[in-house]
């Protein structure tokens, strides 16, 4: 079994919990120790019953308290080379570093992570797969574009967290200065919510449980839109889907084994 939960999705903080066993992993650690642990603690965990970070890429919205957390709990981080230089040039020490190969599996406990290469204005960003007892969740934010690798690496998982940032209209027509814009729509940015509907087509199955979708624009993008989406592209499908929120996250959802 794995179960996983946001800590809170959007462009004020990110974090994701996912625990198989005892194991229990951070991806990106954006908020500060006293958020971190109210936000832990509405799950039924503790700081120091992490067990390690992952981090996806040296944005502050992903690493903004992962410093905190590794000097206070001796917790190990692990990111790519690219990543680590990035929060180096930025001047955040983080200790108990652990440098990754992008292109390579590695074991922490009981769960194996994937590691896979995305498109996003970052140094070297990574996103992951992890795997525990034949069940994968894969992970997907902050990406601007889709490649096939990032399809090879997420096909038969069994629940994913991705992103659907912003609605292409309400970009084009909202508040952004047009530089910001640009960014944010272009090839290194963020997926929308028609790029992460056509992704999610391509990756629904019958072995896909559960879809939660992250990483919303408060700006730009509205929770009601993500679910007609979600809707429109699982509908006949035996998938539950959920919208993950800045200010909440998500409660503990969980993958199992499926017999048949």
């Amino acid at each position: 079994m794995i179960r996983f939960a946001s800590l809170g999705s959007g462009s004020r903080g990110n974090a994701l919990l996912v625990q198989s066993g005892r194991t229990r992993l951070l991806i990106d650690c954006g908020f500060g120790p006293r958020v971190l642990a109210q936000r832990l603690a509405r799950l039924g965990v503790v700081p120091e019953q992490i067990d390690a970070v992952l981090i996806t890429h040296e944005h502050s919205d992903h690493v903004a308290g992962v410093a905190a957390l590794a000097k206070r709990y001796a917790c190990p981080v692990y990111l790519s080379a690219g990543t680590r230089q990035a929060l180096a040039r930025r001047q955040i020490a983080v200790p108990h570093l652990e440098e990754i190969d992008p292109a390579a599996s590695f074991t922490i406990q009981d769960v194996e992570v994937r590691p896979y290469a995305v498109p996003h204005d970052a140094a070297e960003p990574t996103q992951f797969v992890l795997a525990s007892d034949g069940i994968r969740l894969g992970v997907l934010t902050d990406a601007g574009s889709i490649t096939p690798a990032m399809l090879d690496a997420l096909r038969g998982c069994n629940g994913l967290m991705l992103e659907f940032n912003h609605d292409a209209d309400m970009l084009a027509r909202g508040p952004y200065p047009a530089y910001l814009k640009a960014r944010v729509g272009g090839a290194y940015g963020h997926l929308d919510n028609g790029m992460a509907t056509d992704l999610l087509a391509q990756l629904r199955s019958d072995a896909l449980q559960v879809v939660l979708a992250a990483h919303l624009s408060e700006t730009n993008n509205h929770p009601d839109h993500v679910r007609a989406h979600l809707a429109r592209v699982l509908a006949g499908a035996p998938t539950a889907w959920h919208v993950a929120s800045q200010h909440d996250g998500s409660g503990w959802l969980t993958l199992g084994r499926v017999h048949g």
